[in-house]
């Protein structure tokens, strides 16, 4: 009888020293690190949020929050629109209906009224703000049938609320926000049903905008590492960039920086750094000439039709980019990187000095000139035809001068 009770207690004793040992190996509880996990990956890993790099990457975190990438998504509130809601500037008007954007208890609706017939009217909350409000505003509204764009946005170079890029001039159906659309604004959102079309999410469960774990994978064992103090060993629970081959960095980017893309293999929200992009999905343009491509969304496309890339071996996005900094209008900076390649003694400008100074010795200016996208088109009025969005090629190459002004 002693020897049975001595055997359980051995193995209660057992039990529990591996209980600790796991604990030990795996890190802490959430309890002891205290660390809140706001989505979990298809692979299990937890999103945790870039404000748990903040402990240890203070500067780069507040660097971050200045880009457009950190700030291309959040929850929209009345603060946060940089729209007019005051009364004649608040109004989109429609050939058939009227839009208009008001304050409802503190939370912002746009409401749409048809001008004909029985006057029928929507009520649509505002939930989420896509855009870093740098060229305009678009908003995302979560509906009993799911996640959906809505048809007024806010454009920054005329101050006005205007008609959705590509929406009709009429009240229309409202479209469906699916992984393919969201991908490239937030950093994970995990839809309720497995289909690729679905737009059934748990706002509460999405990581918004494009932070520190789009680009490095979720961090909560990286996290949970680092406040466990286990600094001298090695921490291998994150992707190191610098560690991935050329192709794989260039995947990181080109999984939203590379326009359509067709055959969808895999969920676009499983992608993670590290994988093999064309694993997952196929680029829509593979197979087009690079004068095909539309300077919105497929930089990628573009970057690797360059003289720059092609005769490079290294040559990657981070070459010319920093994403951890907000470096729009820097132009100092892209020449610089320019320069890196092109001494001044051995290249030689087509055009004249004195055009040169004028441009103020401007390369990215004359070489990655500023053209209008077929893609992304806006109707200011309900009477004008579309105007084109001006977007930056990432085709470096030499273009007629005409062009190359902006």
């Amino acid at each position: 009888m002693k020897k049975k009770i001595f055997v359980g207690l051995g193995l209660v004793l057992l039990g529990f020293i591996s209980v600790k040992l796991y604990e030990y190996l795996s890190g802490p509880s959430e309890q002891y690190t205290d660390v809140k996990v706001i989505a979990y990956h298809y692979n299990g890993e937890g999103y945790v949020g870039s404000e748990s790099c903040m402990e240890c990457h203070g500067d780069i975190y507040e660097t971050h929050l200045q880009t457009a990438h950190y700030n291309t998504s959040e929850f929209t509130t009345l603060d946060n629109i940089h729209g007019s809601f005051e009364e004649g500037k608040n109004v989109v008007r429609l050939m058939d209906a009227d839009i208009t954007i008001v304050d409802k208890n503190g939370h912002p609706f746009q409401v749409a009224r048809l001008n004909y017939g029985d006057r029928k009217q929507f009520d649509w909350s505002m939930d989420i703000t896509i855009g870093s409000g740098l060229k305009g505003q678009t908003f995302l509204t979560n509906q009993p049938d799911g996640l959906h764009q809505l048809q007024a946005s806010y454009f920054v170079p005329t101050d006005t609320w205007i008609n959705s890029p590509n929406y009709a001039n009429t009240l229309v159906p409202l479209r469906p926000v699916n992984d393919q659309c969201l991908k490239c604004h937030v950093t994970f959102a995990k839809s309720n049903n497995e289909n690729l079309n679905s737009n059934m999410y748990d706002m509460s469960r999405m990581v918004l905008g494009v932070d520190c774990e789009k680009c490095h994978g979720p961090s909560e064992k990286h996290v949970i590492f680092q406040r466990k103090g286990i600094g001298t060993q090695k921490d291998t629970t994150l992707i190191a960039l610098a560690s991935l081959s050329r192709q794989q960095r260039l995947d990181v980017c080109a999984s939203c920086h590379s326009g359509l893309r067709s055959n969808q293999i895999q969920n676009p929200f499983k992608f993670l750094p590290g994988d093999t992009l064309s694993k997952f999905s196929k680029n829509f343009n593979s197979l087009r000439p690079s004068t095909s491509l539309d300077v919105h969304g497929n930089q990628f496309g573009l970057l690797i039709s360059s003289k720059c890339f092609t005769q490079s071996e290294q040559m990657d996005c981070m070459t010319c980019h920093d994403p951890h900094r907000n470096q729009r209008g820097q132009s100092g900076y892209f020449n610089s990187k320019c320069i890196e390649c092109h001494q001044p003694n051995t290249i030689t400008c087509s055009i004249s000095q004195s055009k040169m100074t004028a441009n103020n010795n401007d390369c990215i200016q004359c070489h990655m000139p500023i053209i209008p996208s077929r893609s992304m088109q806006v109707q200011l009025t309900k009477l004008e035809e579309s105007t084109p969005i001006g977007v930056r090629t990432h085709n470096i190459a030499i273009y007629p001068e005409a062009e190359a002004n902006e």
